[in-house]
This record gives C-alpha cells, structure tokens and sequence, in this order.
C-alpha cells in the first residue's frame, strides 16, 4: 500500500508538470514511470490501490497510439510491419515499446472503465492495422543459428488479449470504423488464407469473431456499405476451389460469424450473403469435406455447421404450413402442443443446405453433423418437426437413401426416427409406410436390421404400434420372413451354415422374432392372425437357437391366451424331446411353464398333455448327476445347473398343484409322489443302498433350519452330498406348504446375442462353487416379478395350514433312509433326526394332521419308516412315534393304525 501511495503521488507530479513540459519531455517523464509501476504491479498480485489509474491508461494509451502512427507513417506494408515488430518487441527490460505495450496489457485488465478509456486514446484503430499488417505480410526473421524463429509469442499474446479486451466491446468496435482496416482485413482472410502468416492466423481468428460478437448497427451498416460479405463470399468461392478443405472452412467460418451474429441487430449482412449465393458456397466446401481425416478440420466444420444451423430460425415471418395429421396418433399426442412462439424455422434456405449435404454425401462424419443439427433443430421447438417435414420432408426423404449411408450413420438416423415417437408423442405414418418398404426391400441387412429394432422399440412404447403395424402389414410381411427362415433352420438341422446363422443374418432373426413377439403380447387379434397363418408349427424350430428362444417363448406364451392345450402340447413336447445335454433348453422351458400355470385354467391343459410324467422323466433322466465326483455327461455341468433344473421342475409340479383338486387328486392316484421320492433318491447324492442304518448315540441334535444356516452360511465344512440333499429337502419343505413356486433360489441368466449359456460351459469347477448363486429360503422375487396366484380368498382358507400337499411329506419320509454316506454315520443320523423333527413341527396344527390323514397316504408314510419306528433303541423312534401320536388324536380308519 505505502509502494502504491508512494506511486500516487509521483503520477500527481507528472499530471501538475506535464502541461508545461515539451512532448519529449513528457513522454520521457511518463515511461520513466512505467518500470516502477510494473514493478509494483508484479509485488501486489495484481491488487492495484491507484486512484489515477484510468488517466493513467489514457495517457499511456495515446503514447502508445502515437508511436505506433509513428512506426507505419510513410512506410511500405512490409517495411511497417518490420518497424512495427521491432518497435513491440522485448529486446532488454526497459524498451520503449515493450513497455508501453506491457503497461497497457495489465491496465485492460483492470475494469470496464479503464477499458473505456483505453478505447478512447485511438488504439483500437492502431491495433487493427497491426494486426492487418502481421496477418497479410508473413515476415521471416532468421536466427543466429540459420533457423527461421517465431513472432515473440509472448508479445502476441498481449496485443492480442488487448484487443480481445477493447473489441468486446460495442464502443471498441465502432473506433474500427474510422479507418478501412476491419473490411480490409476481413476479405484479406477470405482471400489471402494460403498466403498469410501462418502464426497470425488463429489470433486473428480470434479477434474477428469477437468483434463479430459486438456488432453494433453502425458496424454494421458500414461494412454493407463497402460490400464486405459481398467481396469475401466472391473471395471464398475461389479459395473453395484450391485450397485444402479444412483451411477453406476456416476462413469461411470467420465471414459466417459476421453474418450470424449480426441477424439479431439487422439483416442487411445476411440479406447480402444471401443475394451474393451464399448458401451454394457453404453447400460447396461442405461437400469438400467428404474424407477428411479424423479431426482435422473438426473444429471449423462444426462451427459452420452450427452457425448454419443457428441462420434456420432467421427469418422475418413465421412459416405459414398446414398439413394433415393422419390417424391414429398417440393418446397422449396432442397438435395443440407444437404450436409456439419459440426458436422456431423460418429460414428454409439455410436448412436446404444441411438436407443437400446429407443427400448428396456418404461421409460418416459430415452425415452424422446434419443429422445431430436436426435433432437440435426439433428439440429447439417441437413445432419445427412438423415445419420441415411438411415442407421439405427431410426424414421421408432421407428413408429412401438411408441403406446407402455408413452403419453409425444409419443408426444415428433410426434414433432419430425414434425420437419423432419418443419425445414428440407423434406418429410419422408416411415416414413408417417407408421404413417398413426399407425391411421387406432388405437391401442391406444391417440397415434392415436396425431399422427393425427403432419400430420394435416404438411398438414397446404404446400398445397402439401392434394395431398399426398389423394393418400397414409389418406382422405379415414378418411372418412370411420368418417361415422362410424356419424351413432353412429345419433344412439345415445338425449342420453349419456360416454364411446364413452367423452375424447380421442371425441378429436380423433375433429381431423379428422380438418384434413378433411385441406386436403379439396383450394382442389376441395378432395372436390369431399368427396361428391363421399356420405359424405355430415354424415358430417352435426357433426354440432350439438359444439367441432365438426369449422371443419364441414370448410368442408361444400368446398363444396360450387362445388355445392352452396347443401351447402344453409344444412345451410339454419340447421338454420330453431335448436331450440331456439341453440343459439350458430345459430350464428356459420350465420358466415359460411356470408364468403361463400363474392361470389356474391353464392346469387342466398342463394335465392333459401328460405334464406331471413328462417333468417326473426329467427327474428320471437326470440319474446319477449330482454323484461326487460328477461322471459321464454330467461332468460337463456344474452342480448349480443341475441343482437348478430340480428346482424348476419341482416348482411347475408345484404350480400345477396349486389350488387345483383335479391335478392334486390325480397326481396321488396316479402314484407320482411315489414316483417323485424314487427319480430324487436317484439324483446320486442320496444312499442308494435304501435301508437304515445301525443307529449311532447322538451327542449333538441341530434342527432343520439350523443345518440350513450352517450348511451355507457358516465356515463349516459340509460334504457337497449332504448340501445337495438339504436343498431337495428344503425344495420339498416349500412343496408341502404349497408356496415351491413362489420361492427364487437362483439368479436370472438372460443370454444375449453370441453369448453363450454360462450354464451350459460351467465345467467341473462350478461343482466347488455351490450355491452362492442361490438367494436365501424367504427372500422372495419383487412383487413386480409375478403376479398372485389364485384368489386370495382361498389363499386365506389355508393360511392356518401348514401342509398343503401331503404327497410331499411322503417323499421326505421315503428319502429319510437314503440320507446316509459311508464314512459319515453321525452327521448322517443327525440330519435324519432334523427331518424328521421338522416334519413333526409340519403336523402341530389339527388342520395340517386332518389334510394329512384324509389324504389316505398314512400307511405308505408307516411303511417308509416302520424299522425306526419299531426298534425302541432307534434314535428316530421317539421322534417317529410323537408324529404318529399327533396323527392318532383325529379320526383315523382302524386298519391304518394296525
């Protein structure tokens, strides 16, 4: 503060003397002030406390000024330009012009009145022809070493930041206007560009588009006046012609500038640039720039780009169109909404532009540009949509050559398309009818293909796209495609034909088969229209491609909306048909089963179509496949998948019983829990052997639940045998209380396109892995991932019971027995004892053990244990004997309890 006080007071004595000093003396009195205050300036971080200071920017100003006038007079343009640079140029600290130039750098940087007062001293008129001269006289100065050196960078940088500082300004820029330069050096850049300097270029750059910023209507009117956008547009055209692209952008960017930013002040500039053709000139060098290379050029070309964009809202009148919506839209979509007072088109020669560029081009990048500044043109106003495409139906257009257009590019476009639906509400039928005349065309697969995938993702919007693409015929033109591909699929059967399955071709099935799939969900009238078309039996060919079969089981799940029997019959079929090695195939089966038997009219069907024996033949093919180790094909799956399967058979068997007296009654006549307990007791984790075992004192006795946790969620070691029958037992305790299929043990697999089923590749060492895939007994699916089954009412009536299916109680009792391994007679017998006090806990409450004795299955129950029940030193005869005690307290038949 003392420094800057100090400094006050000297700048008070040069202003009471200077009036009185010769002008030699007072610019020596004036620079010999300056080191001391840049000195100060560089010791207070640019913290200035100087009352004087913007007298002392006038002053130092006009001395600039002066010497620069002093420099150029009676000089030839290089010659100035050399006097110039060196009058600027740091040689040692205290240079004149170094000093003023530095001086006067800090002080625009002060405040706007500061600035002000610089502006008024005549500089930015001095400046503007320094910078006319650097830029059109490229000067070469050469080096001790022989080399040719650069401008002083540093000297650049402050004349440039201090014309960037005065010409932001309205009143910097209407200096310029006493002088001829600014015109000048604005045609200079249109028509000098390849001979300029080559340092110079991107500073001037610079200070044109930001004296193009500040326009004012002055600036304006004289640089109409000289005929400046007139000359440069002239200028341009021939530069177009032999300069590189990207140089010729941008020196066309810098004349753009001029034109854009002065529409909002007057349209004289773009009238003029109009009348001069200059949209053809922009249409020229942007067809130019086909092939650049990466980058090159990007900046320029995107700045035109945009720029041209921006000049499609300029216009003096809002575009007077009508045109016919076409029924039917959206419910939502309403007319009324695109009508605004917003950024709306008004210039449609400046779109014409963009539009012929993307017509007449194949560049993936100059194409994706128009197509990125049409979607800022609609999300500017949503009315410009519909001003465009009842005008110059730019999307209708651009339909028709799309498939000629690199692959970004057509994807680029069908997001578009998409958008029109998405974000405007909007139906585009005309634009639809074409892209729909693209699919059946299919002249480029890939184009094909994404094509579908923009109306697959529409029709999932709103329901209304599978009335619209049936009656426009997309479901049949679909379906004809599609039975094409399945007899080529059947044909083909056990072979490999690279050339058709692979890439594209296969994707483009994968699509249309979800595409069927959207048109017919929650749509009987397309559910009928396929099964009319005799599709059924060529959409099943489809089930054995694994990229194929969400889709297919979507289809084939419609259809049981219209006929559950043909639907049982297909599953069903293709579940018995599959091989052992078909795991994956099996399980995406069982799930498509278990959403469709949510219905209680679909179990009927389920029964009918011989689903009980076909599920329990699953169980039966499956023999010996959770062995420890793993042997023959079973070696090639991981327990998880195998575990897996049990669970989703057990779950559909479940499913099917569920508040369905006919399937219950029948699956007990029929003998198939017995049937059950023995495909089980096969699976290779339970003793084959079947009898029971000499029994052990037991000196620890866990429950149930307690084997449960310690199995998988403790560091216990537990054989993999004894995991995988508690789980089946675990199964089993959920089928007796009749919620198996509400439960959801395993992690959803969606396998996409190319990817193959991790479950069928597990390999052996998946067997080690167990299940940490599974989700814990009671943690449920989301509400949102299956609906309620049944009536709730009913589901009330048997809240207070605790076994639903006592068959499944049968099956436990009858695998007691079998859960033993040699070597391990303690921890087998302890889990023995678990089971069976469990079941014990199952018949605590008098409806459980009514259910229970009425369900006639006591004496098979009797006899699965009757060696425990009748040695009093068996561990498991106390316990046997309080279930049988329960049971004995309802009215049981005599001849039971002999």
């Amino acid at each position: 503060t003392l420094q800057w006080e100090t400094l006050g007071k000297q700048f008070v004595e040069y202003e009471q003397v200077a009036p009185f000093l010769i002008p030699e003396d007072q610019q020596k009195r004036l620079l010999d002030f300056l080191p001391l205050f840049l000195k100060a300036w560089e010791q207070s971080a640019g913290v200035v406390v100087f009352p004087s200071i913007q007298l002392l920017a006038s002053e130092v100003s006009k001395l600039l000024t002066k010497e620069i006038k002093r420099n150029l007079n009676g000089k030839p343009a290089e010659e100035a330009r050399l006097a110039l640079e060196q009058f600027l140029q740091r040689k040692v600290e205290a240079e004149d012009g170094y000093l003023l130039l530095k001086s006067v750098y800090l002080l625009s940087q002060t405040d706007l009145r500061t600035i002000w007062n610089i502006i008024g001293s005549g500089l930015p008129a001095a400046l503007m022809q320094c910078l006319y001269l650097f830029f059109t006289f490229p000067l070469k100065r050469t080096s001790d070493d022989g080399e040719t050196s650069e401008d002083d960078t540093q000297t650049q940088e402050m004349l440039v930041e201090i014309m960037l500082n005065m010409y932001k300004e309205g009143q910097g820029v209407e200096e310029l206007l006493a002088a001829d330069k600014l015109q000048s050096l604005i045609i200079a850049t249109a028509s000098l560009w390849d001979q300029c300097s080559q340092s110079w270029k991107v500073p001037t750059g610079r200070v044109l588009r930001t004296i193009s910023k500040a326009q004012t209507k002055n600036s304006i009117m004289y640089l109409q006046a000289v005929d400046c956008i007139k000359i440069a547009v002239q200028n341009l055209f021939k530069l177009a012609d032999t300069l590189p692209a990207s140089d010729v952008c941008e020196a066309a960017s810098i004349v753009l500038c001029f034109v854009k930013d002065s529409y909002p002040v007057s349209s004289a500039l773009l009238t003029e640039f109009e009348s001069n053709d200059g949209y053809q000139l922009l249409l020229k060098i942007l067809l130019r720039c086909e092939g650049l290379q990466q980058n090159e050029g990007d900046l320029y070309l995107d700045e035109i780009v945009d720029m041209l964009t921006c000049l499609t809202t300029c216009g003096k009148t809002e575009l007077k169109v009508s045109g016919n919506i076409v029924h039917p839209q959206l419910p939502h979509f309403d007319f009324e909404w695109t009508r605004s007072s917003g950024m709306t088109v008004k210039n449609l020669q400046a779109f014409q532009v963009l539009q012929s560029i993307f017509q007449k081009s194949n560049d993936q990048h100059l194409c994706g540009r128009i197509l990125a500044a049409i979607g800022t043109i609609w999300a500017w106003d949503r009315a410009n949509f519909f001003l465009l495409e009842w005008t110059l139906q730019p999307i209708n257009q651009f339909t028709d050559i799309i498939h000629f257009k690199p692959y970004p590019v057509q994807v680029q476009f069908f997001r578009l398309v998409e958008s029109i639906v998405l974000d405007l509400s909007y139906v585009p039928h005309e634009i639809l009818k074409k892209v729909q005349y693209l699919i059946k065309e299919n002249t480029v697969p890939f184009c094909t293909l994404t094509a579908l995938q923009c109306l697959l993702s529409m029709t999932q919007k709103d329901p209304l796209f599978s009335d619209i693409f049936r009656d426009s015929g997309l479901l049949g033109l679909l379906l004809a495609l599609l039975r094409k591909q399945a007899k080529i699929l059947r044909k083909s059967a056990g072979t490999h034909l690279p050339s058709l399955e692979e890439g594209t071709e296969k994707e483009l099935n994968a699509v249309m088969l979800k595409m069927v799939a959207a048109l017919t969900v929650r749509s009987v009238r397309n559910t009928v229209v396929l099964k009319d078309y005799g599709m059924v039996p060529y959409i099943k060919i489809f089930l054995d491609d694994e990229c194929y079969r969400s889709a297919t089981l979507s289809i084939l799940e419609q259809l049981s909306v219209i006929n559950y029997e043909e639907y049982m019959s297909i599953i069903i079929g293709a579940l018995c048909s599959s091989t052992q090695g078909e795991l994956s195939l099996k399980l995406d089966l069982l799930k498509s089963l278990l959403r469709i038997l949510e219905s209680l009219k679909s179990h009927s069907a389920f029964r009918t179509c011989s689903g009980f024996n076909a599920l329990l033949s699953l169980l039966s093919d499956m023999e010996g496949a959770l062995q420890d180790p793993p042997s023959g094909l079973w070696t090639a799956f991981g327990q998880n998948c195998i575990l897996e399967l049990v669970f989703y058979t057990l779950q559909v068997i479940t499913a099917a019983l569920h508040l369905d007296p006919v399937n219950s009654n029948f699956f007990q006549r029929s003998g198939l829990f017995e049937k059950m307990a023995e495909d089980l007791g096969s699976l290779g984790c339970f003793w084959t052997q079947g009898e029971w075992q000499i029994p052990l004192s037991l000196e620890k006795k866990r429950t149930f639940a307690e084997f449960l946790d310690a199995a998988f969620c403790s560091s216990e070691p537990f054989p993999m045998w004894l995991k995988n029958c508690i789980w089946i037992l675990n199964f089993l305790d959920h089928m007796v209380k009749g919620t198996l299929h509400q439960e959801s043990y395993f992690k959803e697999r969606k396998p996409e396109m190319g990817e193959a089923s991790r479950g069928d590749q597990e390999g052996p060492q998946a067997q080690e892995e167990h299940p940490v895939a599974f989700k814990r007994s009671g943690n449920k699916l989301p509400a949102s991932a299956y609906r309620l089954w049944g009536n709730p009412e009913e589901n009330l009536e048997m809240r207070d019971c605790t076994i639903v299916h006592p068959g499944a109680v049968c099956v436990m009792v009858r695998l007691l027995p079998k859960l033993y391994k040699e070597g391990h007679a303690q921890l087998s017998q302890e889990v023995q004892y678990a089971v069976v006090d469990h079941i014990q806990s199952l018949v605590k409450s008098e409806k459980s053990r009514q259910v229970l004795c009425e369900s006639g299955l006591l004496s098979t129950i009797i006899t699965s244990c009757q060696d425990a029940f009748c040695s009093e030193s068996h561990p498991l005869h106390l316990p046997l004997t309080r279930v049988f005690e329960k049971l004995a307290s309802q009215a049981i038949e005599p001849h039971v309890l002999r």
